[in-house]
């Protein structure tokens, strides 16, 4: 915790504070509101209970003002409906679930109502980051990581006796015991961190990878009376808690080994494979690594990643099983793929679905390894910590095909200063688990843990990349939100503008779809009116001439009112045909086809053909 996480709690014991963030699942809001409710209630700063005997524990609510508030990444997947992982502890039960991020807490509760038989009238759901949250809210609102682990409280249902009972034995079992183990020959202490279901034997078979002494031949100071059988777990054993010492060395001789030490209270254990009926096994030149099958790693097991793999992902998957077949299942999620592929997923996503990348370097060789893999990446609040927070990707560097390709990787992505970092680790100091943040130019490596690490230092390490990462985050976000916006205006001005182009280049259209209609009516206008003046002048140059006025011959002068009220006067022979009227009607601009020709009194409309078909004469007794 940095220092103002102490201000918050009033810790400062580093170990009190660690194990306070492990039983919160090294969740920092709900540890310092753990401890805050805690100190409110009895005075005193008292750790809140483990996820494990969840009934007791003390509802989340949000930090104080000034305490540091570390936001959990949620993971990007896929673009169908995201699914969330919860699981969920109830006193000695833990009920796994998977919903759409689109479900309510209220159908959490529904469907945990179903599976543990208590009312949800009656219970407190738990574990919220964001605090108390309502039925109805929507767990996407929530922002929730992919896996989330949460715990149901009951206060109006008191537990069983062998409830309490049970409770307590299971929170002795995921109790973190930290035994400091003094190697005297070598002047070394090791502080390691093992989980209280851990037994004895295995304890035992740790340190001889790390002392290189065989487990028959190793002599130990410090082991209570009560931790008489190797089988024993480190929880019923009666070690001191949370910290206990111990120290070791190598059994000279069996006589040695088996002489009373009446002066130290301890007991002096002899691991259960030692006895008189085995010699040693020096006499017969064989190896004790040989004998008893404790030889190095890459002796006893199959290689961690095939050598000159052609393909990342088929190396990958390789490196998964044999870590799974070695240390157990429970171990960090890596990623399968290549490294590019990783850093694609960790660095170029949205700025809220970023994660920082973690490298997992193994190496056979070193002595460490075993140690590391099944204390320290195996552990559970390491493995929760890292799956939430970090893609993590891993290779194996025993051989040197192998190495030699991850330096080439390395330096293609993050630069020829990894790759050397990388070159100047020795053997002995591996695995290497290296911390890389994304920047907008270039990844920077944060942090390199090396294999001598402990549990509480490699967390917190971790949770230092994650505060620096986090800041550098919000930064980003806050940019993408600004640049998104802009986006938005932008997309909205375009949008409009086009819209308003759209308008005008319609409006343009109609206008000239009018202006070309009256353009085709005016030219047709001017074609017709050119037609009926080339008719009326032929028809005017075909007027017979006008007779004058002489005696003798029979002539007719009529005088004919237009529609306009003018009068047209001309004189005609009697002997004409009427067609020669409508004629010199038509020159003077009115067709035939258009207007009639009527007679005055009486009033009749003056035909040109008879009934039987004969045209008719200007001569009065014609019509």
């Amino acid at each position: 915790l940095d220092r103002e996480g102490m201000a918050c709690t009033g810790i400062d014991n580093i170990a009190e504070a660690i194990t306070l963030l492990e039983l919160n699942n090294w969740d920092l809001v709900a540890a310092i509101n753990g401890s805050e409710a805690a100190e409110a209630a009895t005075g005193v700063v008292a750790p809140p209970p483990s996820s494990s005997s969840s009934s007791s524990s003390p509802p989340s609510s949000s930090g104080s003002a000034f305490c540091p508030i570390i936001p959990s990444s949620r993971h990007i997947v896929e673009r169908q409906p995201r699914m969330l992982n919860f699981r969920v502890e109830y006193r000695q039960r833990s009920i796994e679930l998977v919903l759409e991020e689109g479900s309510t807490v209220g159908e959490i509760k529904q469907i945990l109502e179903t599976e543990l038989g208590v009312p949800v009238s009656k219970m407190q759901l738990k574990g919220w980051k964001s605090g108390d949250v309502s039925d109805s809210t929507v767990l996407r609102s929530l922002h929730l990581p992919k896996n989330n682990s949460l715990y149901v409280l009951t206060p109006d249902i008191a537990p069983t006796a062998s409830t309490s009972q049970n409770s307590a034995l299971q929170e002795s079992l995921n109790q973190n015991f930290l035994l400091v183990i003094s190697h005297r020959e070598a002047q070394r202490d090791y502080s390691l961190n093992f989980p209280g279901s851990r037994t004895i034997q295995e304890v035992k078979r740790n340190i001889s990878d790390l002392t290189n002494i065989p487990v028959r031949h190793q002599q130990w100071e410090g082991w209570p009376a009560s931790a008489s059988d190797d089988s024993m777990t480190l929880a019923v054993s009666g070690i001191s808690y949370p910290c206990h010492h111990l120290s070791v060395c190598r059994r000279s001789s069996p006589a040695n080994a088996q002489e009373p030490t009446e002066e130290c209270p301890d007991v002096h254990m002899i691991s259960d494979s030692e006895g008189d009926d085995f010699e040693d096994a020096s006499e017969f030149s064989v190896d004790d690594s040989e004998m008893f099958g404790m030889g190095s790693s890459t002796c006893r097991k199959s290689p961690m990643m095939p050598e000159n793999s052609e393909n990342e992902g088929d190396a990958l998957l390789h490196f998964t099983a044999e870590f799974s077949t070695r240390y157990g299942d429970i171990h960090p999620m890596f990623f399968i793929g290549s490294l590019e592929a990783a850093s694609q997923e960790a660095f170029y996503g949205k700025a809220r679905d970023r994660k920082l990348l973690a490298i997992y370097l193994h190496n056979d060789e070193s002595v460490l390894s075993n140690v590391f893999c099944s204390q320290m990446m195996c552990a559970d609040s390491i493995v929760s910590y890292l799956s939430q927070n970090f893609i993590t990707w891993a290779w194996d560097v025993t051989k040197e095909a192998n190495k030699a390709r991850l330096l080439t990787m390395c330096t293609r992505h993050f630069g020829s200063v990894v790759a050397q970092t990388i070159r100047t680790y020795k053997t002995d100091q591996f695995p290497l688990l290296l911390i890389v943040m994304g920047k907008r130019t270039s990844n920077e490596v944060l942090n390199v843990i090396q294999g001598n690490s402990t549990v509480d230092e490699l967390m917190m390490r971790l949770m230092g990349a994650m505060e620096i990462f986090t800041a550098q985050q919000q930064e980003d976000i806050k940019d993408e939100d600004e640049r998104e916006a802009r986006e938005m205006v932008k997309r909205e001005q375009d949008e409009a503008y086009r819209l308003s182009l759209e308008a005008d280049r319609k409006k343009r259209e109609a206008q000239e779809r009018e202006e070309a209609e009256q353009v085709r009516l005016e030219q047709m206008r001017k074609e017709q009116e050119e037609e009926k003046e080339a008719i009326r002048l032929s028809l005017e140059q075909a007027l017979p001439p006008e007779p004058d006025d002489e005696p003798g011959e029979q002539i007719s002068k009529l005088r004919i009112r237009t529609p306009s009220g003018e009068f047209l006067e001309r004189r005609f022979l009697g002997s004409c045909k009427l067609q020669v009227l409508f004629d010199f009607v038509a020159s003077k601009g009115y067709p035939f086809d258009e207007f009639k020709l009527l007679t005055t009194f009486p009033r009749r409309n003056v035909p040109i053909f008879t009934k039987m078909g004969d045209e008719l004469s200007l001569h009065p007794l014609s019509f």
